[in-house]
């Protein structure tokens, strides 16, 4: 038993989720500010359900209430299965997969929709491309289907929101040290609480250096300061984070007659030395709380973020006819970016008793500037920009050299957006729920190329974004719903780059998302969803039929699927977490990249996963999971599959007493030959034979 400041509880204000009244939770502001006493039971591991949440609505709603497929993973079943990467995390939400990303990026697909851009860190747009950790994390909130209302612009399958730890008046004390195959190590740190009545710090911090199975180098540093300061109404949070990430570019293995080149898994085709990505990310937050009554809440929030990158690679190409020779090709990157956005949400209740609301008005404003800089690789003295090298030792034979070429970038990107927004969220009785909302974004692009002989380029958009969703509760755990919604993708694309004089001229993509779904709290700590929903992208560029060098708007792609989901307690000893997912992604109306009928690349036609935690005694549990998914292309010229594949988990976990816990974690127990991901037809990434990690946490 101990007693946690009010404080604590009060606020999850940003850069986390705040907890503040709404129309759909009953929980007013007075009694989250009470003081409260809660008993845990130390030998029971902590619930992997979430129940609430305010990044759906930007007002704190049951899950249950929110009209749409949300997948929350929490930072318990983080630990348990010792997820190290965002690609971890997706495994086990339905609707998701994890691109390559040229093995120096997040590059999810959701529903279909690839996109290196729809992440978010509590609520506001981390759209830089690199690769994300988990060190801070709280839990990963992905919301699928079109998501612009909330968001802005991008989201048209959906987004990745990070929910962060932040400073507490409850004192929190952790020490985390992992090690394992292939040289994994790697500790963290988790410390703070109260510094008196009205102020509470935490402090998070990380170090790794480490290798993958295929010989990979890893280094990885962080720190992460948060300050909370509270005064009757008014909460202030500050945080700041500095994020250093070294590592080799790997892409795998080449494609040979249609499936990965028959290479083994640990081979690297390129070179490991030079192949390198530097990361530093550093970033400030601050966000203002002011609760006039019970009723009234004001949040502003800041973030403002820079992202230093630069990654050079040598990777494989392709391979010759005879399956003998590989391929190699190179090239660097300078890409620079500064993130400044402020948002304002004011919510407030309306009516009581049978007829219910809460009213939020917002906006958003953001300015962002990207600098890019290319250069391609030639090889050798005869300056080829390809390098053909033995299958059985696919290094470079000849120097790489950097310059630019014709085509290679040279740019500054200046983006400014305005979004002004509004939603009501209707309660009629206890049966019937309705949300309604609508935003509006004013999006210029100033695109400045510094090339010799091109032109400076602009772009104007003004985009009105509506959402719709009905929920209807028969029983109070039980809820069905049906929602709508819409979001835009501005034609200088997910990262600015793709703005030239012909696409300048093009209207935003459109993505039109049409759901219906139900949730059902079997009890409190047991949730089952489901999800059905199609999800059409609009206004995609596509060749003329009559003039080849000209684009018209008319591509169209589609993508229907249903998900399910379960997380929660089977019983006091069985903890399970799981989904399935079955999608179909195909072009519908010609595009700039495709014919009709061409399935879209990573999208297999069914995807499962079940991750089970089961309680042996007071000090020791197992874990057993599967994750399995069926054949999908690797491009979207569908001429290279994958092969589907099951791959099975393990771990073991054990009190030692005293505040020790140690666990051993084992992927891929079978040591299945499996292909996860790609990137384009020739860069497609093995999974890891079988790995052990092994965890000591120590929580004095």
């Amino acid at each position: 038993m101990r007693s946690i400041h009010a404080g604590a509880l009060a606020c999850a204000l940003f850069p986390c989720a705040i907890q503040a009244q709404s129309s759909a939770d009953t929980t007013s502001r007075r009694d989250t500010l009470a003081t409260v006493r809660v008993t845990a039971d130390a030998t029971r591991p902590a619930s992997y359900v979430t129940s609430r949440t305010r990044t759906a609505t930007r007002t704190l709603v049951s899950l249950r209430d929110v009209p749409q497929a949300v997948t929350v993973i929490g930072r318990t079943l983080i630990a348990d299965q010792s997820m190290q990467s965002m690609a971890d995390v997706v495994r086990y939400i339905p609707g998701i997969q994890m691109g390559q990303g040229e093995g120096h990026r997040d590059a999810p697909t959701i529903r279909g929709n690839s996109s290196t851009a729809d992440f978010f860190v509590d609520g506001i747009r981390d759209d830089a491309q690199y690769l994300r950790d988990l060190y801070n994390v709280e839990r990963i909130e992905a919301l699928k289907g079109s998501n612009a209302m909330i968001f802005g612009r991008g989201g048209g399958g959906g987004v990745i929101n990070r929910v962060t730890k932040e400073a507490q008046w409850a004192p929190t004390r952790a020490l985390t040290l992992e090690g394992g195959s292939f040289r994994h190590e790697r500790a963290m740190l988790d410390f703070g609480g109260a510094l008196s009545s009205h102020a509470a710090a935490r402090l998070n911090a990380m170090i790794e250096d480490s290798r993958t199975f295929r010989d990979a180098e890893l280094e990885r540093r962080a720190v992460n300061p948060t300050f909370a300061f509270a005064a009757g109404r008014t909460m202030i949070r500050l945080g700041g984070e500095y994020f250093l990430d070294r590592r080799t570019v790997d892409r795998g293995v080449p494609s040979f007659q249609g499936r990965p080149a028959p290479a083994p898994i640990r081979r690297f085709f390129g070179d490991p030395d030079a192949s390198r990505s530097e990361v530093d990310v550093y970033s400030t937050d601050a966000t203002l709380e002011r609760a006039w009554t019970e009723r009234v809440l004001l949040r502003n929030r800041t973030r403002v973020a820079g992202y230093d990158k630069f990654y050079r690679n040598v990777y494989p190409g392709g391979t010759t006819a005879s399956g003998s020779q590989a391929i190699l090709n190179a090239y660097e990157n300078i890409h620079d970016r500064r993130n400044a956005f402020n948002q304002t949400d004011l919510s407030f209740a309306v009516g009581r008793g049978w007829l219910r609301q809460t009213v939020l008005v917002g906006a958003e404003l953001g300015h962002q500037t990207t600098d890019n800089l290319r250069h391609t690789g030639y090889f050798g003295a005869s300056n080829t920009l390809a390098d053909t090298v033995a299958f059985d030792d696919p290094r470079p034979t000849k120097a790489v050299s950097y310059r630019a070429s014709a085509s290679d970038a040279n740019n500054r990107a200046v983006a400014n957006v305005v979004g002004l927004y509004a939603q009501d969220q209707l309660a009629l009785g206890s049966h019937l729920q309705a949300v309604v909302g609508l935003r509006h974004d004013r999006f210029v692009m100033d695109f400045d190329d510094h090339r010799p002989g091109s032109a400076d380029l602009s772009r104007d958009d003004a985009m009105l974004s509506p959402r719709a969703g009905l929920v209807l509760k028969p029983v109070e755990p039980l809820s069905f719903y049906g929602t709508y919604s819409i979001s835009y993708l501005p034609s200088s694309g997910d990262q600015f780059s793709s703005l030239t004089a012909t696409t300048k001229t093009l209207e935003p993509e459109r993505f039109t998302n049409r759901e219906a779904g139900m949730k059902w709290e079997i009890r409190p700590d047991l949730v089952v969803t489901g999800a059905a929903y199609q999800l059409d992208r609009t206004n995609t560029s596509a060749p003329s039929p009559t003039n080849a060098n000209l684009l018209v708007q008319t591509g169209k792609q589609r993508t229907t699927g249903i998900e399910a989901e379960v997380v929660g307690n089977v019983t006091s000893w069985w903890q399970v977490s799981g989904g399935y997912a079955t999608q179909s992604a195909r072009i519908v109306s010609r595009t700039s990249s495709a014919a009709a009928g061409a399935r879209v690349p990573l999208v297999p036609r069914h995807t499962a996963s079940l991750w089970n935690r089961l309680r042996a005694t007071d000090w020791l549990g197992v874990g057993l999971g599967v994750v399995s998914q069926s054949d999908m292309f690797a491009a979207i010229d569908n001429k290279v599959t994958l092969p589907g594949f099951a791959r099975v988990d393990g771990a073991l976990f054990v009190g030692l007493g005293h505040g020790l816990r140690a666990q051993a974690n084992v992927e891929n127990v079978l040591d299945t030959r499996y292909y996860r991901t790609s990137h384009g037809n020739n860069n497609i990434m093995p999974g890891a034979p079988r790995t052990l990690r092994l965890t000591l946490t120590a929580t004095p």
